[in-house]
């Protein structure tokens, strides 16, 4: 069974919600027997020399042309023009902007699933023209691709009231990998910081995610012995990113620069709490992540956050100017005194990955 994979910028080592998403399904999907390759975005990789493989993932790397709006449309039509050139039985397409192909991938005859990570026009960084391209690729998705996996209810609802599309619709969540608490080292004294005495925040620097806000309400707060620390940065620099970087070091914020792997769980260990003030999101690795860390946690209230089903107390109403302020004091007034322990059995990515193995199975009339 031949999969070719399109529409994410790459793995390992690159930032992104569906680039962690991929990076951790697909190796385990070959390890149930598939013959997987990810295309990769040229400009996203940083190995010297580009990885051939990853994990028993082959990869092919193709040019990805800077054109705001469309540069992952673009690229993605070039990976489904190799898919169909090695013959793969499947494309898997990510992400709605990337959809728009999905077309283009039936007239080539190719079997075609895409896998929903999220009502993307609804980020507040895309102009009116890339708004208009990512409408059109749930729309094409909706319409005609074979399969259509949905990492969220919300999503799936969005499917069936905007589109009528409810055949072959398949909820698959995004999943989160258990690993052990790293206790404190040199990297956290590094920062500044000390163990359960920072808030944590993860993410891109992107408006939606709106961690200019959340400074903002940190610096409100009398003080409370506590730092305030982002893990991530920019794809490329912006004029919203390069504020957020002065805002940050005006109000002594711990920028930790894009973080993975060790340090990275190293700062969700030692977390007292972890904060996403998100206005968008699919369904965050991100909170999954901090969650498999048994730490506190306060996000927004935004659907596809509320449809994790947190605790009442781990919202913050994104409508209130002051109740992420409110909710991080309360929070961190009594930071220590709580154990928190969270439910993750259907994030395992191994059951994530044989049902999705078992959706390409179905579609190619194959006995799993």
């Amino acid at each position: 069974m031949k999969i070719v994979v399109v529409g994410l910028r790459g793995f390992p080592n690159i930032q992104g919600g569906v680039e962690t998403h991929c990076e951790e399904l697909f190796p385990r999907i070959v390890a149930q027997g598939c013959d997987v390759t990810v295309v990769r975005r040229k400009g996203f990789v940083k190995e010297d020399p580009p990885m051939k493989t990853y994990k028993g993932v082959t990869f092919k790397d193709i040019v990805s042309p800077k054109v705001v709006g469309l540069e992952a449309a673009l690229h993605t039509f070039f990976g489904i023009c190799y898919a169909r050139k090695v013959k793969a039985d499947i494309v898997h397409i990510h992400a709605i902007g990337p959809a728009i192909t999905v077309p283009v991938a039936k007239m080539l005859g190719l079997k075609v699933v895409v896998t929903h990570h999220g009502p993307d026009y609804d980020r507040e960084k895309w102009g009116r023209f890339a708004k208009f391209i990512l409408r059109m690729g749930e729309r094409f998705a909706a319409r005609w691709a074979d399969d259509i996996i949905s990492i969220s209810t919300v999503i799936s609802d969005i499917l069936k009231q905007k589109y009528n599309r409810t055949e072959n619709v398949h909820l698959i969540y995004n999943g989160v990998t258990v690993r052990p608490r790293i206790p404190a080292s040199a990297y956290l004294s590094s920062l500044g910081v000390e163990p359960k005495k920072y808030v944590l925040a993860v993410g891109r620097f992107v408006p939606e995610k709106r961690f200019d806000k959340l400074i903002e309400a940190f610096a409100s707060l009398p003080d409370t012995g506590f730092k305030l620390v982002i893990a991530g940065d920019a794809d490329h620099e912006s004029a919203y990113s390069s504020a957020l970087k002065q805002l940050a070091h005006e109000r002594n914020v711990v920028l930790a620069g894009m973080v993975k792997g060790e340090k990275l769980y190293e700062l969700y260990s030692n977390a007292a709490l972890f904060v996403l003030p998100s206005s968008h999101e699919g369904l965050p690795i991100t909170l999954l992540e901090a969650m498999s860390y048994d730490a506190d946690v306060l996000v927004s209230n935004i659907p596809a956050n509320k449809a994790v089903g947190l605790p009442a107390d781990c919202y913050f109403d994104i409508a209130d100017p002051s109740a992420l302020g409110d909710r991080l004091q309360a929070k961190l007034s009594r930071s220590g005194d709580r154990t928190v322990c969270y439910d993750l059995g259907k994030y395992d990515w191994d059951h994530i990955a044989g049902q999705i193995r078992e959706v390409y199975s179905r579609r190619l009339g194959v006995e799993i």
